[in-house]
């Protein structure tokens, strides 16, 4: 399965202007894949167990090596029908093909029997390149977002695009800066997309619990009520004018 979710990754990097491919390579942006699964709900527990088991010592393995930044499993706790996540991060773009394709192959080879049974489980699934925005997020993409996590998928006009990016760090990222702590969040990010489907933005966010993120969540909505922080949103809206939250839990997390 891991090949196929790489070799469409490369299909669709084909149609990429090579300029822009190097461009982004030789950035200091943090580049994130994330395959999100469809899951039969009375297996989800042995697909966990799958991963664990069986793909979790290889994936450590590269973040000890230095293949990637680090990576993450989550299972569903509120939202659409994504049940389970599985998310890579890596400094560039070619470290992270390379790690997914060299992780890909070395799990076909040694557990096929495992890698078998969890695409039986988890048999369809949506894959996403996001991208980190430049200055803008409370903490670096690797650090440990906590047991919950919040994630806002949004589509936007690709036109203005840039101009939600301004408006989430000049008038939005101090509000979700003053909510990280011991007692709010311990973790925020803006992500951009790169390939994937039809949600162009997401921010992410961590806390020690689901409780603790929706309080600090609903203080930093309150804080949007602020007449400047107001007439910010309204114009965010026009541009991000839909959206779908998922609430996280969050199960592995592994980072240099």
């Amino acid at each position: 399965m891991y090949k196929k979710i790489v070799a469409g990754i490369f299909v669709i990097l084909a149609f990429l202007p090579l300029g822009l491919q190097a461009q982004e390579d030789e950035s200091d942006t943090a580049y994130i894949y994330a395959t999100y699964f469809q899951c039969s709900p009375d297996g989800e527990s042995r697909a966990d167990e799958i991963i664990n088991t069986n793909f979790k010592p290889n994936y450590d393995a590269a973040v000890e090596h230095g293949d990637i930044l680090g990576w993450t499993w989550m299972q569903h706790y509120v939202g659409g029908s994504w049940r389970r996540a599985l998310v890579l991060v890596a400094q560039d773009m070619n470290s992270l093909l390379d790690a997914s394709g060299a992780l890909g192959e070395i799990i076909s080879a040694s557990s096929p029997e495992a890698g078998r049974a969890f695409s039986a489980i988890c048999s369809s699934h949506e894959d996403y390149i996001w991208q980190t925005v430049e200055d803008v997020g409370g903490v670096a993409i690797t650090e440990t977002r906590g047991a919950a996590g919040f994630s806002v998928y949004m589509q936007c006009s690709m036109a203005d695009e840039e101009r939600a990016d301004e408006l989430v760090r000049e008038v939005f990222a101090p509000i979700y800066n003053r909510h990280l702590g011991d007692d709010g969040l311990t973790s925020w990010n803006w992500l951009s997309h790169n390939v994937g489907g039809k949600w162009r933005r997401a921010l992410i966010m961590g806390a020690s619990d689901h409780k603790t993120l929706m309080r600090a969540r609903a203080a930093i909505l309150e804080e949007f009520g602020d007449r400047k922080t107001e007439r910010a949103l309204k114009e965010f809206n026009k541009i991000c004018f839909t959206h779908q939250d998922y609430m996280w839990d969050i199960l592995i997390q592994t980072a240099q």
